[in-house]
């Protein structure tokens, strides 16, 4: 399932290496809806840990991001799993959302093309 949502980048965290091969970062927006301002947790994993580096606290951006949940333990997780983040002003080039944890694309910086190695 693949969202968006508009706001203020609020804090950025660091990058944490969960284990040998699992490294995730956080971040938090904060969306104004109705009087009450909410702050919401997303989350970055493997090489999307540094999409959240061009950008800085106080910046309005669109983060892209799925919706995943799993049990442990008898105890029930939600996280959002953000895959994409661009400028509120949305000057980036629009990409479909990943099928999987496999399938996030990989940017080059330079050029800003994506490569997910498919030769077509």
């Amino acid at each position: 399932m693949a969202f968006q949502i508009d706001g203020t980048l609020h804090k950025i965290f660091n990058t944490e290496q969960k284990s040998e091969k699992f490294r995730a970062r956080d971040f938090v927006i904060e969306v104004t809806d109705g009087k009450f301002p909410q702050m919401i947790k997303f989350q970055l994993t493997q090489d999307k840990c540094e999409a959240i580096d061009e950008h800085r606290e106080g910046d309005q951006i669109t983060v892209h991001f799925d919706l995943r949940g799993r049990e442990w333990n008898e105890k029930y997780f939600t996280n959002l799993n953000a895959w994409r983040i661009e400028s509120a002003a949305g000057d980036n080039q629009s990409a479909a959302p990943p099928q999987s944890d496999a399938d996030y694309p990989t940017m080059n910086a330079k050029t800003e093309e994506f490569s997910d190695d498919i030769p077509f």
